[in-house]
């Protein structure tokens, strides 16, 4: 039984109830009414007893039939299925999530796997790319590059210095493989609060969802007349180094518990901002970190699968983008620690291509993240297109982040496994259109014997490779970065981490591939699904807290040392959706939460 599915009967003796992020026992509420029907954290809607209808004075605002939860999900699933195409949904989710919470994930959690891609990538990008024409109501803190000395002001609306524990903030430049998508970014930062609850249990009233307005360079939008964002070019240079150094400072002013997630800035400012900020406070890029993460824990899974050592990789990174040197990045972290050899010994096993192919010391351009993997010399007047790369290279791990549909060509997979038993291949590329290669080629032109994950889901692949050419299905791993930064982040959370350093993301890494289902079968998947996601986050919780605590930059006190008491004291401050009884409180003597003054997003009250 995974953790998302045993929280009452876990909880009912758990030894943790006292902490002040548990989940257990009744919900004070100071809200009656049709406040409380309009308070997407506390309504129950037709699932109110017949006690709390008394207690709250509901009687006459609802149908007389008590229903369960179940009951809710079981129709909002019916409805939800009557809706005509994916946008269609997303939409219909959005709504339900700005009415009642608790029913909103548990019907998320319920059909996961799903509704994963209509919540997340790839539909919600083609919900942020509508956001002017669909806009209904604002979701979210809009700040104005323009309005700079407003920004402490407007952060400061959003609650006490105890009252927000995660923050997603990104500038919309770069948003799921589609671009530049100015204030409509707001969405993704919603996006990925919604996946930090889902999967890691993070509280949804105690999260804060950020767009950085900048302007946009995205000429449809500019020539929207219905754009909702600032009608002009992007801003750059110093102002814009000051906005973001304003925001930065302003949180940690005013919520200094607070951890940052960046995400989807572009790449010239992704990495330098990380990079900034990353030693002072705990902030997270889950372009640069995550996305390396996940991708170095299918890489570990593969190599386990195909007997190999993770020093022994040759590694080809198809795409020098954002992704592609964060992937790079990680790889070549874990060889210097498994080898014992720096990290410039470590970069010699990756070869990074990008637009000009090969990155040589002859290429001009090259970024500063991307200077640790530029080829020597030895390579000129050598091919530096991608089959040749192969060729010359012998590579046992492709990846791809290029967003070049098909790059992956029949004769550049068969040159790579004419000299590898199994090879690795991770075309992860997103939106499923821009693949560099689908499952079901990879694994005909290897006879079966790829090893694969993709950047978005696709169905299992049946093919005469098993014994005797029988015909045997082969699942194909999503690799998804919900299975790696909601535990990386709930473990920051709970720790209260001073920064989140390449130790505890190493942590993180071992963390999911130790759940890898390859491990105990090669045709299964190399990376756990999003089916078991919080069992996982768990995990990667656990690991990151206890590296945090070996390098000196867990902060928060009581942390139990003993492994089953640290999953307990995790589970217990993870929020479920499931609903709590609920008690009334008078609002004089009521906490800030039970007056409905934690923000949730999407909420119609606590407007200031």
């Amino acid at each position: 039984m995974t953790p998302q599915h045993d929280s009452n009967s876990r909880r009912a003796g758990s030894k943790f109830r006292h902490l002040p992020l548990s989940t257990s026992g009744p919900l004070e509420c100071a809200l009656r009414g049709t406040m409380l029907l309009n308070h997407a954290y506390f309504n129950k809607g037709s699932a109110f007893s017949a006690q709390e209808r008394r207690d709250f004075q509901l009687s006459g605002l609802l149908p007389q039939s008590i229903q369960t939860l179940e009951q809710q999900v079981q129709r909002a699933y019916e409805q939800y299925l009557a809706r005509p195409d994916d946008l269609a949904k997303n939409t219909f989710l959005t709504s339900m999530k700005e009415q009642n919470e608790v029913l909103y994930f548990k019907l998320l959690l319920d059909h996961l796997e799903e509704m994963f891609s209509i919540v997340y990538t790839p539909t919600e990008g083609e919900a942020i790319q509508n956001y002017s024409r669909l806009f209904r109501r604002p979701q979210g803190l809009f700040l104005n590059i323009h309005d700079v000395d407003r920004v402490h002001h407007d952060l400061s609306l959003w609650g006490t210095p105890d009252d927000i524990d995660y923050i997603v903030v990104t500038d919309g430049e770069e948003i799921l493989g589609i671009g530049d998508q100015g204030c409509g970014g707001i969405l993704i930062s919603i996006a990925k609060l919604v996946l930090m609850t889902l999967c890691a249990g993070i509280h949804p009233n105690r999260v804060l969802p950020v767009v950085l307005d900048c302007g946009t360079d995205n000429e449809t939008l500019l020539n929207d007349p219905l754009y909702l964002g600032l009608r002009e070019k992007r801003v750059r240079g110093e102002k814009y180094d000051e906005f973001v150094t304003t925001f930065v400072k302003s949180v940690r002013e005013l919520y200094p518990k607070a951890y940052i997630h960046f995400e989807d800035f572009g790449f010239n400012n992704a990495r330098r901002l990380l990079e900034s900020w990353r030693h002072e406070i705990p902030c997270f890029n889950d372009d640069v970190q995550g996305t390396g993460c996940v991708t170095l824990a299918a890489i570990l899974a593969g190599m386990h699968v195909s007997r190999q050592k993770l020093g022994d990789v040759r590694t080809v990174v198809f795409g020098g983008g954002t992704a592609g040197v964060g992937i790079a990045d990680r790889v070549r972290d874990a060889v210097a620690a498994e080898r014992g050899v720096s990290k410039e010994d470590a970069a010699k096993h990756i070869w990074l291509i990008d637009k000009p192919g090969l990155l040589t010391s002859q290429v001009k351009g090259i970024s500063e993240a991307q200077k640790p993997y530029v080829r020597p010399e030895d390579w000129t007047g050598k091919k530096t297109d991608l089959l040749s790369v192969v060729r010359e290279v012998k590579p046992n791990v492709l990846i791809g982040t290029s967003t070049v549909p098909r790059a992956f060509t029949e004769e550049v997979v068969r040159e790579m496994a004419s000299h590898v038993d199994r090879p690795i291949i991770l075309p992860l590329s997103n939106p499923t259109k821009l693949h560099e290669a689908v499952p079901a080629d990879l694994l005909s032109w290897t006879s079966g014997k790829a090893l694969v994950a993709t950047g978005s889901p696709f169905k299992p692949v049946k093919g005469p490779w098993g014994p005797d050419d029988s015909e045997v299905e082969i699942e194909i791993a999503e690799c998804n970065n919900s299975v790696v930064f909601p535990g990386i982040g709930l473990g920051g959370v709970l720790c209260r981490a001073k920064s989140v350093t390449d130790e505890m993301l190493v942590a993180a890494v071992h963390g999911v591939s130790e759940l890898a289902p390859a491990l105990e079968n090669d045709r299964a998947p190399l990376l756990p699904g999003v089916d078991v996601v919080r069992e996982v986050s768990v995990r990667v919780a656990r690991k990151v807290i206890q590296a945090a605590i070996e390098e000196g930059m867990a902060t928060q006190e009581g942390i139990p040392k003993d492994e089953k008491d640290l999953d307990e004291w995790i589970m217990e401050q993870m929020w479920n959706p499931v609903y709590r009884p609920l008690k009334y409180v008078e609002a004089h003597s009521a906490s800030r939460q039970a007056k409905g003054e934690l923000r949730v997003v999407g909420s119609l009250t606590g407007r200031r």
